[in-house]
């Protein structure tokens, strides 16, 4: 029985791909203790161990990595029309609160090596009303920090980092980092991930940092965010935006705690023949929540954005930051096979720098035919990755309600044509990402 549902199973990249058997079972567990769902000490318990481990003074647990960027935006005493430029390549949850905090929203092009913000471009866009800039690190490959720390001090700007995909990467400026070195075991060489000595975690370079916890980001709780500073006096304003905002609803919480207990018992198990239907129509009912809500797409703010991150949604994120460095250490390991079985064919991989210590939320590959090895790869229940298929993600998202003009950033543009990400989470094997690269030898020239 067991071989048969391993027969209708993806090889996913999005479908709770964090969650253990450990994790499911006390969403199951949570879901009978009703008194536990929204209040309690494990959000506080989070904040700590988030503090420790950043080794940062100040963090904030919010429902969402939206809310997270809220308290920050309105927290900064900045003026309504003020201009905050972030990249472009991105997805409508990391621009869309900046537009509900009443900024002004200019995009930049992005970097085709690193997926990061393009250094070029956004020297070109700094205006005198320019006073955020906001670092994506992109699928957890930290953005160059030396030459926007330098850009920062010469225009006298804030920068928040976007941590949204990178919880443990790292960043050591090119001074620090030193040859690489082969493994004592197997010979091999250690430098193809990071060659840097000791670095500094991305969300400590800025003036504040969020990340979030969605269900497809480096730990998961469904939902949840996180917003961190070193800035005694922004952490006090941060404080204050936290405690007078609400709990969502149970209702709201309750749908989150059934997210992975549906997914893991009864979606994925049975995806290629009913799995992908019932997913569709949970969402549609309602008992299922969707990663990005309809009104985002349009620039609507949804009542449940922002929020308190719930007791139970942190209980989640707790056991999941105790699995973090197991998390990317495998995903080091499976991007390194990667690197290995598609270095010598028609695939454009990561670029490496060695000042940079790569999580690999998703592996972004590129080729000219991106679009249709991802649609060909979805038939034969390999569900690669489309993070992003247009310069603001999800592909139906109203360009215009979001601010975004095609041809602003033809980088970008031209990326989302020609990338699609492979699997990097805790449940995808060494076999699975060998079936993937079976599958990619199709489109190999």
């Amino acid at each position: 029985m067991q071989r048969k549902l391993c027969q209708f199973k993806p090889v996913s990249i999005s479908l709770s791909p964090n969650t253990e058997k450990d994790d499911v079972w006390l969403a199951f567990k949570l879901v009978f203790k009703p008194w536990q769902w929204k209040r309690g000490k494990s959000a506080e318990e989070l904040e700590n161990e988030f503090k420790k481990y950043l080794g940062i003074r100040h963090a904030f647990a919010f429902n969402s990595g939206r809310s997270a960027l809220l308290a920050i935006l309105n927290s900064l005493g900045l003026n309504q029309g003020d201009e905050v430029l972030t990249q472009a390549y991105t997805c409508n949850a990391a621009v869309n609160p900046i537009r509900w905090a009443g900024l002004k929203l200019n995009y930049v092009d992005c970097d085709e090596n690193d997926f990061n913000i393009d250094i070029e471009d956004l020297k070109r866009k700094i205006t005198p009303q320019t006073k955020v800039i906001m670092v994506q690190h992109t699928f957890g490959l930290p953005a160059d920090m030396d030459k926007i720390l330098e850009i920062m001090r010469q225009n006298n700007l804030i920068l928040i980092e976007d941590c949204a995909h990178s919880l443990g990467a790292e960043y050591s400026p090119p001074h620090q980092t030193r040859t690489s070195t082969k493994d004592a075991k197997s010979g091999a060489s250690q430098s193809l991930l990071w060659c840097g000595g000791k670095g500094q975690k991305v969300g400590t370079f800025g003036k504040a940092a969020f990340f979030s916890f969605g269900r497809d980001k480096i730990i998961s709780s469904v939902y949840g965010g996180m917003a961190v500073t070193n800035d005694d006096n922004l952490a006090a304003k941060m404080k204050e935006f936290q405690q007078k905002t609400k709990y969502p609803s149970c209702c709201w919480v309750f749908q989150q705690l059934l997210h992975p207990i549906l997914m893991n018992w009864l979606i994925i198990p049975t995806y290629s023949i009913l799995g992908k239907y019932l997913l569709v129509l949970f969402q549609c009912l309602g008992i299922m929540s969707k990663a990005v809500h309809y009104k985002e797409k349009r620039g609507e703010k949804p009542g449940y954005f922002p929020k308190k991150m719930p007791n139970v949604l942190a209980l989640l994120a707790q056991n999941q930051i105790r699995k973090l460095e197991r998390f990317n250490a495998h995903r080091q390991e499976i991007a390194n096979f990667y690197y290995e079985e598609l270095k010598n064919h028609s695939f454009e991989l990561p670029k490496i720098y060695p000042e940079r210590k790569n999580i690999f939320l998703r592996f972004t590959v590129k080729n000219p035919n991106a679009h249709q090895i991802i649609k060909n790869a979805w038939r034969k229940n390999i569900l690669i990755g489309d993070w992003y298929t247009s310069p603001i993600a999800p592909p139906d998202t109203k360009m215009e309600k979001i601010g975004y003009t095609l041809g602003t950033c033809p980088k970008a543009e031209k990326l989302a044509e020609t990338t699609f990400n492979l699997p990097t989470h805790i449940n995808i094997s060494k076999n699975e990402a060998q079936k993937v690269i079976q599958y990619l030898m199709n489109f190999s020239r």
